[in-house]
């Protein structure tokens, strides 16, 4: 549905992505992350029409973006960060206009609109001028007339940016709900609300995409986060040798808590992928006659991976969603890349 190969643009000598290239299936959503700055705007702009790239090329429903550009801008809605109301037009009033502009046909243009105003829960709003309307309803006829023509791709630039919780899993439920029927591109800066929405997951990082793949599948390449987490009493820098020498670790280090009482210390284990060290580690412990205190199991989360990916020059390799088979296999690939 989109496809985006070799894409760059260039401010003077600047660039603000630099060869991004990246498919969405259909009926799929898509998470695209980043920090600020990353170019994640700039692309999704790029997508929408409102700019034009230096280099490369995107297409959506097979219409390059650039060669033709209306055709692409009647199959997707978009929603910028900032939503493009008019405040002193009604709900109803503002999405027939929009119905309009966008070509709808006036004999199912009613139906499209009262369609749209459903799906984004707005029909006790519909005459209610939109000034009124709090922040999260706000969004909601953003994403309203970004549907309205009913498109098979839609474009969603931070869609919940300063909402409080109770309007973010409203947005986040509606935006669930427009999965398969259509194609979807989501930005946002909430991990948890990628993991729980979008299918999968695209991190750009200064201009350049780092990685691509299931937010299940990033977690495996990167495992980095998981192993466990000890309480111990009794000679800590014995207790890291023994550790670090058991099979399936990758690291073992000290944690810095001074609520413990006297001479307990932490210790963070990070075990390699697919390894399930926890047993040996307990074992060997208290057959040392190291007091165990305690053992927490830690798992590696999208947040590990974004922060992973951003904060060093790190790419992993492009892997659409079904050519893993495996979390394993996965795992594997980024273990000979990286090393």
């Amino acid at each position: 549905m989109i496809e985006v190969e070799h894409l760059s643009k260039i401010y003077g000598s600047t660039p603000a992505i630099q060869d991004v290239t990246f498919k969405v299936e259909p009926g799929e959503i898509l998470g695209f992350l980043g920090p600020n700055g990353a170019g994640k705007t700039t692309t999704m702009r790029i997508l929408a029409g409102y700019l034009p790239a230096s280099s490369g090329s995107a297409k959506i429903a097979q219409y390059d973006v650039h060669e033709d550009s209306m055709a692409v801008r009647r199959r997707i809605g978009y929603l910028p960060e900032t939503p493009p109301l008019y405040p002193d037009m009604t709900v109803e009033g503002f999405l027939h206009f929009v119905a309009r502009i966008k070509g709808v046909a006036r004999k199912v243009r009613r139906d499209r609109v009262n369609s749209a105003m459903e799906r984004c829960n707005l029909t006790e709003k519909r005459k209610v001028l939109i000034r009124k309307l709090s922040k999260g309803y706000r969004q909601r006829v953003g994403i309203a007339q970004a549907i309205v023509h009913d498109p098979p791709a839609i474009i969603l630039d931070e869609p919940t940016v300063g909402l409080d919780p109770r309007q973010i899993i409203d947005v986040r439920n509606l935006i669930k709900s427009l999965a398969g029927s259509h194609t979807i591109i989501l930005s946002t800066h909430i991990l948890p609300e990628v993991s729980m929405t979008c299918s999968r997951v695209a991190i750009i990082n200064r201009g350049k995409i780092v990685a691509t793949n299931t937010p299940e599948n990033l977690v495996a390449q990167l495992a980095g986060g998981s192993g466990y987490e000890l309480e111990i009493d009794g000679d800590e820098e014995a207790a890291q040798q023994m550790i670090q020498v058991l099979p399936g670790i990758r690291f073992v280090e000290s944690i810095a808590n001074k609520d413990l009482p006297p001479n307990r210390s932490q210790i963070r284990v990070v075990s390699e992928p697919g390894a399930e060290p926890g047993r040996d580690i307990a074992a060997v412990l208290i057959g040392a006659g190291v007091a165990l205190y305690e053992m927490r199991r830690t798992r590696a989360n999208l947040e590990d991976v974004f922060l992973e990916l951003t904060t060093a020059e790190k790419i992993l390799p492009i892997v659409d969603s079904d050519a893993s088979e495996s979390s394993s296999e996965s795992a594997t690939e980024a273990e000979e890349t990286t090393t």
